[in-house]
């Protein structure tokens, strides 16, 4: 769920609040009886302030009673007590923002990550890491070394969420954000979580990227690809919308 202007406007809708709730309930109406997983970009919502949060509040809460999984897609990093604070947002069952996973950014160092792994840890939601994102300005520091070692940062983000996820049986709460379109991307064959894969469709990535990058069956069963222009362009008529989503879903299907 992505309302930028663009799609609002390709949808006879104003890039208002209006409109963001009128999209949102479409959403929640096309997705809720053939989606598994929505991901909602948290930013398109709070341009909007408090009246864009509260849509937000509204179609998280009505995907997750039709039994929808929602993933957060907040990239939230900070620390300490900041942290924490983000982690009861997204992640504590009395937030009213509450979902069943979110995105943060380990850019502060992963152990700044620790509220809300534990959190998460503690009611049984998902924390998506970023580690090799899409956009060509991470290229620089993402495969950049870490700390005079022969391990890139992607591939150390990835490492880490491996630890914390082999101190459980099976399929641990961490996830990770790998880009579909990425020429090199880290190892994943010993992650554990949720592969979160952006970047099929639209921006270039085919299914064929996606094998390659999962490498082997074991660690394609946990990839999710995430696909937003593909689904959305289809609206604003439910029932084309259901129809994009099952149509993706034929096509994505690993």
């Amino acid at each position: 769920m992505d309302p930028h202007v663009g799609i609002l406007e390709d949808w006879g809708l104003k890039a208002d609040v209006a409109g963001l709730e009128a999209f949102s309930k479409t959403c929640v109406e096309a997705f809720a009886d053939v989606a598994c997983v929505v991901k909602p970009q948290v930013a398109f919502y709070e341009q909007f302030g408090s009246a864009g949060l509260t849509v937000l509040e509204r179609s998280i809460a009505e995907l997750r009673k039709a039994g929808v999984l929602v993933i957060a897609d907040a990239k939230r990093g900070d620390i300490g007590s900041t942290m924490a604070g983000y982690a009861r947002a997204w992640l504590d069952p009395e937030s009213p923002l509450c979902s069943d996973a979110v995105t943060v950014s380990p850019w502060l160092g992963f152990d700044s990550l620790r509220p809300v792994i534990d959190l998460g840890e503690q009611h049984g939601r998902g924390v998506i890491v970023l580690a090799a994102t899409s956009n060509p300005e991470a290229r620089g520091l993402q495969r950049s070394y870490f700390d005079g070692t022969d391990t890139n940062l992607a591939q150390y983000i990835v490492d880490r969420v491996a630890a914390e996820n082999s101190q459980h049986p099976g399929a641990g709460n961490l996830g990770v954000v790998v880009g579909a379109t990425l020429a090199e991307p880290p190892r994943l064959d010993e992650v554990g979580g949720m592969v979160l894969m952006p970047g099929v469709g639209a921006q270039g990535g085919t299914m064929d990227d996606v094998r390659r990058i999962a490498g082997g069956d074991q660690t394609a069963s946990l990839v999710s690809p995430n696909v937003s222009r593909g689904v959305l362009r289809a609206g604003p008529v439910v029932a084309d919308l259901r129809n994009a989503v099952a149509e993706q879903a034929a096509t994505l299907r690993l």
